[in-house]
Formats: structure tokens, C-alpha cells, sequence
């Protein structure tokens, strides 16, 4: 094998170069991944041109075949080299409070909301050792604590990584959301977490599903009618709410779900379209202060809660999901990219005018 990996490295805010990393040595407790997809991620968008994160290699929908195991990592993993697996981006402790009741993805030594330096596939530093830590890369290294699940034969590479995004959707709108058989559900935003919501709405049995966005997500609102959304709406050309009453004959939504901004707008529509006792998921990301009226959720006594990232579980759906529910999923993949095109994969995610992409660090 060779001693150097070629990776796409963020040298700078906004720029990528390809550069030459070197691979570590083995030890008794890690392996190497050689990678053969890594899945574009939103978060690799809006976190490219930031200037407050450090060089890294960023990908963390990283699906590859093991190349290399120390003993005592065989042992520990049962795996052996060239089985295939996925990664989950977490890297936690194992040891805290939140590892040990299930909830790892909230360790404080894998949670890169407070720490730059954290543990975690595609975010953590290149100066942090051995710097192969991100998926748009040849090789990645499998950490002590890497959390990974054996991908299902029969999986495509294309697909493989989207177990991530879909995993998401489950999380949110079937284990948090409580999606189930005849419960109204309203997603805001059509882009791969909302659809894989839908999905997860969907074979849940959850009806009518709405799915939300604006006149610039026409192409991803259709996709999710032929995902099997119930209706879709253009926000800036039809009332969310008018729809929702119609479609649910005045009962309106068990759960609506906020993939979109998390802003004023995005929690107004998704109070106002809520039943009492209704359930708001907010899974997008927003970190400025925003005024939300409390008199609604008192009035309705609803149900807030944040979300971030899956569950182990959500992950093994996720995979049985892209065996079961293969066409569908094959819906929203629009491509594979080289490492050399990450720029293209990053803005094709990033302008709406893909859904899911992936990088091949060999092409």
C-alpha cells in the first residue's frame, strides 16, 4: 500500500486544494478505511467558506472497504480487511453520561458545537493526528471509537452514503416526530433531509404527507410527489394552511417538521399549520435569536424539540431502507464527482439543482 493518500484539503475559507496525506503507520487499536463514496453534505456547503475552522478535509457520508486492522481493533469490531462498511461521523468518548445512555452523538469530545477541535469524520482538524479524518479523501483512518455499520449487500456505491441523510429523516420524523399510520405530516423544505423525512412519513404509513418550499424548489417538490407526497406546495404562491385544512378535512397536522430555515416565517407556517397537541421537529440550523410566538404553543400545547443528527437505529433503517425501498432512494441521487470536482458537487448541492451527490476519491 501506498504511504501517501490523496485528499481534497479546506487550506483556506472557500478554497480546496488536492494534496498528497501522508497514511499512518498501523496500530493495535485503529484501522484504514479505503474510501469508495463519500455523500455531499448541506453542512459541507455552508461550512466551506467559513473562516473560523481550521484546515481539514471535510465528507462524513463515508462508505468504503477496510484495508487495514490491528489486532486488537479485529477483535473488538469483528471485522476483517476488504469488508464493506459505513461511518457514522461521531467519534465519542464512550465512557460520559450521553454515550452511555445511547445519545453519543452528543459527547462532548465528538460535538463540534463547542469545540473546533472535536472528534469527528470531516470536521476535526489535518493538524489533529493523522490528519486522514474527512471522506474526501482515498483512505480514512478508523479511530478507537469509530461508530460504523456493515452496508447491506446489493447496495449501490452511489447510494450507500445517502444511509446518512435517510437516517436523519427517521430520526426526525418517525423516533422524535412520532409519525404513524393516518397522522397528518407537514415538512418544510424539499431538499435530502426533508425527502428522506418524507420517506421515513411515508413508510411509517403517516397520511396526508405535505411537503412545503418555495418557487425555486419546483424540481425537488416534484421528486417528493413522485416519492409520494400527498401534496407539495409553493409557499409563495399557495396558503400552507388553506392546503393543510383541505387535505386534512379541518383536523390539521399531528407533526409538521422544519427542515428548511428554522426562522421566523419557517415556525410560523409550522405552528400554524399544527393541531393541539401537535409535534414541531425543528432540525434546521439557525444560531440567531428569533421571536417565536409562545402563545401559540401554549394555546395548542404543542410539542417543541431540536434535533440534531441519528441514532444507531436510525442508521440500520437506513441501510434496510435502501435494499427495501431501493428505486426511491435511487431517486435522489443525481451523480458521482472527483476529488478534483468537489467545487462542482459542493455547488450543485448548494443551488438546489441536485438532491444527493457523491465524491469517488479515485476518479
Amino acid at each position: 500500500m501506498a504511504d501517501q493518500a490523496l485528499a481534497s484539503v479546506v487550506v483556506a475559507p472557500g478554497t480546496l486544494e488536492v494534496q498528497q496525506v501522508s497514511i499512518p503507520d498501523g496500530s493495535a487499536d485503529a484501522g484504514l478505511l479505503r474510501v469508495e463514496r463519500t455523500g455531499v453534505c448541506g453542512t459541507d456547503v455552508r461550512d466551506l467558506p467559513r473562516g473560523d475552522l481550521p484546515k481539514r478535509i471535510m465528507g462524513h457520508e463515508i462508505v468504503g472497504t477496510v484495508a487495514g486492522l490491528g489486532a486488537q481493533a479485529q477483535r473488538r469490531w469483528g471485522l476483517a480487511e476488504g469488508d464493506r462498511i459505513l461511518l457514522e461521523e461521531y467519534l465519542p468518548c464512550g465512557i460520559c453520561r450521553a454515550c452511555r445512555s445511547g445519545d453519543y452523538r452528543l459527547c462532548e469530545q465528538t460535538d463540534i458545537l463547542t469545540s473546533s477541535r472535536a472528534l469527528r469524520y470531516g470536521a476535526t482538524p489535518l493538524d489533529v493526528a493523522p490528519g486522514l479524518w474527512g471522506g474526501y479523501s482515498q483512505y480514512v483512518y478508523l479511530h478507537p471509537q469509530t461508530v460504523f455499520h456493515r452496508v447491506p449487500d446489493g447496495v449501490p456505491p452511489e447510494l450507500a452514503p445517502m444511509a446518512i441523510p435517510m437516517s436523519n429523516g427517521y430520526e426526525w420524523a418517525y423516533k422524535v416526530g412520532g409519525a404513524a399510520p393516518s397522522e397528518p405530516v407537514v415538512i418544510l423544505g424539499p431538499g435530502q433531509q426533508g425527502l428522506s423525512c418524507l420517506l421515513a412519513a411515508r413508510i411509517a404509513g403517516a397520511g396526508p404527507v405535505i411537503v412545503a418550499g418555495l418557487g425555486k424548489d419546483a424540481a425537488r417538490l416534484a421528486i417528493a410527489r413522485e416519492l409520494g407526497a400527498d401534496r407539495v406546495v409553493d409557499l409563495e404562491r399557495e396558503s400552507l394552511v388553506d392546503v393543510v385544512a383541505e387535505a386534512t378535512s379541518g383536523r390539521m397536522a399531528s407533526v409538521a417538521i422544519d427542515t428548511a430555515a428554522c426562522s421566523e416565517a419557517s415556525l410560523r407556517d409550522a405552528m400554524s399549520v399544527l393541531a393541539k397537541n401537535g409535534r414541531l421537529v425543528i432540525c434546521a440550523r439557525n444560531d440567531r435569536p428569533i421571536p417565536v410566538n409562545m402563545g401559540v404553543v401554549r394555546a395548542k400545547t404543542l410539542t417543541v424539540t431540536g434535533v440534531r443528527g441519528h441514532s444507531y437505529q436510525a442508521v440500520e433503517w437506513a441501510l434496510a431502507a435502501l435494499v427495501e425501498h431501493a428505486a426511491e432512494a435511487a431517486r435522489l441521487s443525481a451523480g458521482t464527482f472527483g476529488l478534483a470536482d468537489l467545487y462542482q458537487a459542493l455547488a450543485v448541492t448548494g443551488d438546489g439543482s441536485a438532491i444527493h451527490v457523491s465524491v469517488d476519491p479515485w476518479k
